[in-house]
């Protein structure tokens, strides 16, 4: 039986979920540093601590899964100790700790300390800012208010993170100095909900003053808005996305629907008529504008003609980035009252139709770049190719460039000229302007 210390011990962090679960386990992995420990990402460990989703059934499921995946490893000695942490923990911890008991403890999302004192180390305030960042070292997210206090009758994110908490300004600049310090070119802004920050700190919506303050920061070249709220959107923040260069003309607005009907049953305290007139206005005040939306089919009481309805939108807007997911019936929502009355393979179905509008959409926006020249950073190489974004793509989710690599070479994290000679459904081809 092994009797080392867990001081001595390699600690694993394993990540699932979205980007804010990446941040908090950067944010683990830095105080695990700080405190004299050895600490990896998703590779071998002693020790490991699973930082689990609990958005949505895919989520939860893939999170179960790989909880009991490292308690086998866990029974058969090959790891000696299991702790998991974050949302689905948040949410479930009383039914974990009776359904696996085998994990040797399971914490909260709001829980960093005791998961360090369990971890045989000791939460330090003074680090602010301090991440062992897992993303490519020119890019990272900034996480810049925890939690929601958004009535969504579909979303538990309320149940797992709790209300709106904003971080002040100045912990947020000395955070992207930091970042920028180790070579971080691009900060992208992530929160349950943007549009909300401040309101908790400065009584008033302060995402606009943020920024602001951020593009002076030497060395960041690009910010990125991702996770914005539609009702009660901030239109100063436009005002800076038009005038300031380092703000990436891009934003991530989840509508979710686009039936007057379903978004009141959604509680998402908009319109049909309001969400068009916040695109148009988006679309008059940043006339190139990249917006990413995010759908969900299969609400309760989403007849067809509402699906139809939303069709119809989704071809009328050309949307350049889109997402679209099937209700999941969370319980402890307000949703969990209704009838999950549409049928999965119903849902389904939705999905694939409204995807099918969306690629076509893409294609035809993408031909329009032939031609066209635009300043891409280098994210990777892949085979014969540089893979690079432009302003209007995030990482992992949007379109990518690809560059010949075989007749030139390209350092990672640099920004180059390109002009688009060719493009698909969510590819460009460029090469590069001498």
């Amino acid at each position: 039986m092994r009797t080392k210390s867990v001081g001595k011990k390699k600690i694993n962090i394993v990540t699932l979920g979205c980007s804010k679960n990446v941040y908090d386990s950067e944010v683990l992995m830095g105080q695990l540093q700080a405190n004299g420990k050895e600490v990896v990402h998703e590779d071998a460990g002693d020790i490991v601590v699973i930082n689990t989703c609990g958005f949505i059934d895919n989520a939860k499921e893939e999170s179960v899964n790989t909880i009991l995946e490292y308690v086998d490893l866990k029974n058969r000695g090959e790891v000696e100790k299991v702790f998991v942490t974050g949302c689905l923990s948040e949410r479930y911890k009383p039914d974990l700790e009776a359904e696996i008991p085998d994990v040797d403890q399971y914490f909260g999302t709001r829980d960093l300390p005791l998961l360090l004192k369990a971890l045989g180390a000791d939460y330090q305030h003074e680090l602010v800012g301090e991440r062992l960042t897992t993303t490519p070292r020119h890019y990272a997210y900034l996480k810049i208010a925890e939690g929601c206090d958004r009535p969504c009758s579909f979303c538990a994110i309320p149940l797992m993170r709790g209300g709106n908490i904003s971080k002040p300004i100045e912990n947020l600049v000395t955070e992207a100095k930091k970042l920028a310090a180790k070579g971080t070119k691009e900060l992208i802004l992530i929160a349950q909900d943007l549009t909300y920050y401040g309101l908790d700190l400065y009584k008033r919506r302060a995402l606009a003053d943020l920024l602001k303050e951020l593009v002076k920061i030497e060395g960041i070249e690009w910010i990125r808005l991702h996770y914005a709220f539609p009702s009660g959107f901030p239109e100063d923040v436009l005002e800076v996305i038009k005038n300031e260069p380092k703000v990436c003309h891009y934003i991530d607005i989840p509508l979710q629907h686009i039936s007057t009907d379903i978004l009141k049953s959604m509680r998402r305290g908009t319109t049909k008529e309001k969400t068009n007139q916040l695109l148009a206005k988006f679309r008059k005040k940043v006339p190139d504008m990249a917006i990413r939306t995010t759908l969900i089919v299969g609400y309760p009481g989403e007849t067809e003609e509402h699906f139809e309805e939303m069709k119809a939108w989704v071809q009328e807007q050309r949307f350049d980035r889109l997402g679209c997911f099937t209700y999941s019936h969370e319980e402890n929502t307000h949703a969990y009252q209704l009838e999950d009355d549409v049928p999965q393979e119903v849902k389904e179905k939705r999905v694939e139709e409204i995807m099918e509008i969306q690629t076509q959409v893409s294609y035809e926006l993408n031909q329009e770049k032939i031609g066209k020249q635009f300043r891409v950073i280098i994210d990777r190489k892949e085979g014969n190719n540089y893979i690079g974004r432009t302003e209007y793509d995030s990482p992992d989710v949007d379109n990518e460039v690809l560059i010949d690599a075989r007749e030139t070479y390209l350092p990672i994290g640099e920004f180059v000229n390109v002009e688009i000679i060719d493009a698909y459904e969510f590819d460009l081809i460029g090469k590069l302007i001498d």
